[in-house]
């Protein structure tokens, strides 16, 4: 991995203010970085769970749908084990609460996050889609409908979905299962509006939420990065902010606002 770069500039950070205020519909595309600030360890690279344990299997899905109980039952033996216990702990971190304030400022229109986290509902974000699922809830593979965890019974194995009796699953999104349809209409429907987006924490490799982003850049919209290192997309960034979103992302909702302040002066 590249090392981290001398953090962003102030007149870089007000550059990509500006271009923020100038798009016609902004959107952001989140993922690990963003949650290793708040205390989750990523999956891959120095220190990923994936690095030191093992990568998942590539099949996850398929082994669940051969055999529920049996996962259910694997899930539910690791709920205290180093994946799922700093998921119980973890905050938004200031990098949430400042995406948060621009959606509020009415600057930024959507946010697609790759984390599973739960931590952008946590710190208020309205206008979400979590591409890979949400560790909170039980999804319902039959009639798509979604449950909060606490709500589904668990003594029987698999459980069973209240609305239409189909088979509930976590809502995270296993290897070899297909993102859920309802998700990726929404994050279709947003990028093709899109004219800027705002990629933090995240690399912008990992298919198809990458694909969202990079076809804004395809169509002539503009790329800004936050990213405490170098990434595969930062050559065709239009701007790359070095640091973390927690540090990087309230400076630009700062520029945001003092740049609106000067505007009606």
């Amino acid at each position: 991995m590249e090392k981290a770069s001398e953090r962003a500039s102030d007149e870089k950070i007000r550059e990509a203010a500006d271009a923020i205020l100038a798009a016609r519909y902004a959107i952001a595309l989140t993922g690990a970085g963003l949650s290793v600030e708040s205390g989750i360890p990523p999956f891959r690279g120095p220190g990923g769970l994936w690095t030191k344990y093992g990568e998942p299997p590539m099949n996850g899905f398929q082994r669940f749908m051969a055999d529920p109980k049996k996962a259910w039952e694997e899930r539910l033996s690791k709920r205290n084990d180093e994946l799922y216990k700093p998921l119980t702990v973890a905050k938004p971190n200031p990098g949430h609460f400042a995406l948060v304030e621009l959606e509020q400022l009415g600057v930024l229109r959507f946010v697609i996050t790759q984390n599973v986290d739960d931590l952008h509902k946590q710190a208020g974000q309205k206008a979400l889609a979590e591409i890979h699922g949400n560790w909170t809830l039980i999804r319902c593979l039959e009639c798509g409908k979604r449950f909060h965890g606490d709500a589904i019974s668990l003594e029987k194995l698999p459980p069973a979905c209240p609305r239409c009796e189909g088979l509930l699953k976590s809502d995270t999104v296993s290897f070899g299962e297909p993102i859920p349809g309802d998700v990726l209409n929404m994050c279709a429907e947003h990028s093709a509006k899109a004219d800027l987006v705002i990629v933090a924490g995240t690399s912008a490799t990992v298919y198809p939420a990458a694909g969202f982003a990079l076809e804004v850049k395809q169509r002539g919209g503009t790329l800004i990065e936050v990213n405490l290192y170098e990434s595969e997309i930062t050559r065709i960034c239009d701007a790359s902010l070095r640091g973390t979103s927690a540090d990087v992302l309230p400076r630009l909702v700062k520029a945001v606002g003092e740049i609106r302040k000067e505007g009606l002066s």
